[in-house]
């Protein structure tokens, strides 16, 4: 793809796609007419998401009414208490949690959301945004699913971080929360398309293309997904020991939904599946370009050596990578993430400033052109030389990541 092309795109996807929205079908299918203007054909699978539309949300704090976004999936309800603000969830911490309404400096996962219902936390309040910035954005999140598990919901709100510290500040005594939401089952994508190789078996490349609430997602992760359709382009034809497969994976900003549902439904193939290769947030202006593998050490060390040999820097590391590599390395096949990720937030993502202007065409050029010479190695090898064997440090991030077992 030229400059011309890839910048196409971004435009005609600029605009905030969500999980389950017609927005994000919407730009399904313009991925599926991209992989076909390429001459790739594609086709749209669906898989089931928990979908809300919100009808009521407030909190109250002391009796004022404070700017908040309820969690889509948290139930409908109102609780009443008083406010404990936890900046971490150690015993001690959680030992002020009962009867509480919580205001938290994190996100929960798994286990400390079981913590905090079994602490007796009656409620929980997190924040988002830069209390120094002029605009008050609130994100809108939601309660996953998988970190319920069997526990019961509590209601859930965001609010601004500005907010968060004066009530902090003010030793505010009493919150409300009320929320009123609907709660239904939707339906989200993967676009899968294929270029078939000389054997019966596959390198899958993933990107994920849906969006946070703020966020219209060219950094993250639009520029994966045009860099799926670069190596389309830059392999359409050759012939080709390893057939390609790509898949566009819708919702992965809530949880790698997409490629959970594709390892799912297409696990008795993934025996044929010899390698997963992800991108996740390229081509940015400033930035290291990066490799996580989640695969023998070997692989690390090629991708090292493959970088020297072009002039390309990679820094490589083996470890888990928050994306849609992750559930292919989780059913045994050898996978990797490819990133440029920048310091100093000079490509800030999950919010407003996530647009095109944060990347360079010309950066994106660079590392397609790596990421599909990587591609193609491994696709024309006689036999695809990473082992099926995933190192010990690689099952226990794993285990970790997925919440099978408490980080240490």
């Amino acid at each position: 793809m030229n400059s011309r092309s890839m910048k196409r795109v971004f435009l005609n996807t600029d605009f905030v796609h969500m999980s389950g929205t017609p927005e994000e079908l919407e730009v399904a299918e313009l991925l599926k007419a991209e992989c076909e203007s390429l001459g790739v054909s594609a086709r749209l699978e669906g898989f089931r998401v928990a979908m809300a539309e919100m009808e009521h949300e407030a909190v109250y704090a002391d009796g004022r009414e404070i700017p908040c976004k309820g969690f889509f999936g948290c139930g409908s309800g109102s609780v009443e208490a008083e406010l404990a603000y936890l900046p971490a969830l150690d015993p001690v911490s959680l030992a002020a949690a009962k009867d509480k309404i919580v205001l938290l400096d994190q996100g929960v996962g798994f286990f400390s959301y079981h913590d905090l219902v079994k602490a007796g936390a009656k409620g929980l309040l997190f924040q988002y945004g830069n209390p120094y910035y002029s605009f008050r954005d609130i994100d809108r999140r939601d309660l996953r699913e998988h970190v319920v598990g069997e526990e019961p919901k509590l209601l859930c709100a965001m609010l601004n971080t500005a907010d968060a510290i004066e009530l902090v500040k003010n030793k505010v005594q009493r919150v409300r929360i009320e929320i009123r939401q609907r709660e239904f089952d939707g339906q989200s994508h993967n676009v899968v398309a294929e270029i078939p190789g000389a054997r019966d078996e596959w390198i899958t490349l993933t990107a994920h293309y849906d969006t946070t609430s703020l966020s219209h997602g060219a950094y993250d992760n639009m520029s994966g997904c045009v860099g799926l359709l670069g190596v389309m382009d830059a392999l359409r034809g050759k012939k080709l020991n390893y057939g390609l497969r790509f898949v566009f994976c819708g919702s992965e900003e809530r949880g790698l939904l997409g490629s959970k549902a594709y390892v799912s439904e297409h696990e008795a193939e993934l025996e044929k599946t010899v390698l997963n290769v992800n991108l996740d947030m390229i081509g940015t202006i400033m930035g290291k370009f990066i490799a996580c593998v989640s695969a023998e050490e070997k692989l690390s060390h090629y991708l090292s050596y493959m970088g020297a040999e072009l002039g390309f820097p990679v820094a490589s590391r083996i470890g888990v990578y928050s994306s849609d590599s992750t559930p292919f390395a989780d059913k045994g096949v050898p996978a990797l993430s490819f990133a440029r990720i920048t310091a100093n937030n000079a490509a800030p993502i999950h919010g407003r400033h996530d647009r095109h202007r944060l990347l360079s065409m010309e950066q994106m050029g660079k590392d397609i052109d790596f990421i599909a010479e990587f591609t193609r190695r491994m696709a024309m090898a006689a036999v695809c030389p990473v082992s099926r064997e995933m190192p010990e440090k690689v099952k226990k991030e794993l285990d970790e990541y997925l919440f099978r077992k408490r980080k240490d």
